[in-house]
């Protein structure tokens, strides 16, 4: 497995892979900004700084995250949310064929390994709300922002 570690507007980005995918994309307040890309890591880096300078909506880079079957179910749903659109636990439970599972879909959401190209931030609470996020809600209002921003109008 190959490491990298990249700035982004949210702190700095630890991306993990091989030639058979990449397997872990997380993110953290500090840690030493990589010189050498490993080539295997090239095509993501790329891609997540052109998600960041708003040159990319998705991602085409092969993916190995390594989790149990169900995890894999919800990532792969999760993979089905829209930039810019966002999904409640609720809807994204009933759209996995089980609603009653609405505590194990949030679990999996949770310790999904592939930050921002599995786009858990666009999984918020039925109410609308910015329910809990790893990476701090901070994080996940950004992302959303980023997505989806708002723009004001002017009324003059």
């Amino acid at each position: 497995m190959e490491t990298v570690y990249i700035q982004t507007p949210l702190g700095i980005a630890t991306i993990v892979g091989d030639e058979n995918g990449i397997s872990v994309i997380s993110v953290s307040e500090e840690g030493e900004i990589s010189i050498v890309i490993p080539s295997v890591l090239k095509e993501a880096v790329s891609q997540l700084n052109d998600y960041f300078e708003g040159k990319r909506i998705d991602f085409d880079f092969k993916l190995n995250p390594k989790g149990t079957e169900f995890q894999q179910k919800v990532w792969k749903g999760l993979l089905e949310i829209p930039f810019g659109k966002t999904m409640s636990y609720l809807e994204l439970s009933k759209k996995l064929g089980d609603v009653k599972a609405i505590r194990a879909v949030a679990s999996a959401n949770g310790k999904n390994p592939l930050w921002i190209v599995v786009p858990c931030h666009r999984v918020i609470g039925t109410d609308g709300s910015l329910t809990g996020y790893a990476g701090g809600l901070w994080r996940k209002k950004w992302l959303l922002n980023h997505e989806n921003p708002t723009n004001q109008q002017s009324l003059f």
